[in-house]
């Protein structure tokens, strides 16, 4: 065990006992509707990780109830590989980081599973929820991502660099090349045979 190698038990047990939950906490809750990004990390059955990161509107993360809940997929690359991830193995890590007021992060851990559109309505969600939904996301979303939690806890501020948000224009749904970012890196052109 590592934590024994390195004289790190105690320490670890006073994380896991006072900054460890199964559920989220009102503090947490709030802290999540705020946030308008997040990182995923996914795995695929044979365990080989992905990492990607996601953003929206302020809220974009739906919080259903203490241990639930929804993030939008919109239009991307057509690749899918964090949901193709999600349909091999369902193990979900999110670190929704605040870099511009409180320089502190937030890890939930869980299941996820993906649904249509169409299919929101069977989820048990309160009107104001659908509601805000409907106004802020209209037809944008893809499909959604459903989040089951297993674990949340903290992610402390040390190392969290404050930053300065700056507005952008944002093109949802494009398919233009440009505002994508293009081939940025050159790959096309750094092709080995």
């Amino acid at each position: 065990m590592l934590q024994e190698q390195h004289g790190t038990i105690k320490k670890a047990s006073s994380f896991y006992e006072n900054q460890m939950l199964n559920y989220l906490n009102d503090k947490m809750i709030d802290f999540i509707v705020k946030q308008g990004m997040m990182f995923i990390a996914t795995a695929d059955s044979s365990g080989n990780c992905d990492s990607s990161f996601r953003a929206g509107s302020v809220g974009f993360v739906r919080v259903i109830n203490d241990k639930t809940l929804i993030y939008p997929e919109y239009k991307g690359n057509g690749v899918m590989a964090s949901l193709g991830n999600i349909i091999e193995n369902p193990h979900i890590g999110l670190m929704f980081i605040d870099f511009f007021e409180h320089s502190i992060g937030l890890h939930v851990n869980g299941t996820a599973s993906i649904i249509e559109n169409g299919q929101l309505a069977s989820l048990k969600m309160t009107e104001k929820i659908m509601n805000d939904i409907k106004e802020k996301e209209g037809n944008r979303p893809e499909r959604w991502v459903i989040i089951k939690v297993d674990e949340a806890y903290i992610h402390c501020s040390k190392h969290i660099p404050k930053l300065k948000q700056i507005d952008k224009k944002i093109y949802w749904g494009t398919d233009d090349e440009k505002q994508k970012g293009g081939d940025f890196f050159k790959a096309k052109q750094s092709k080995k045979d």
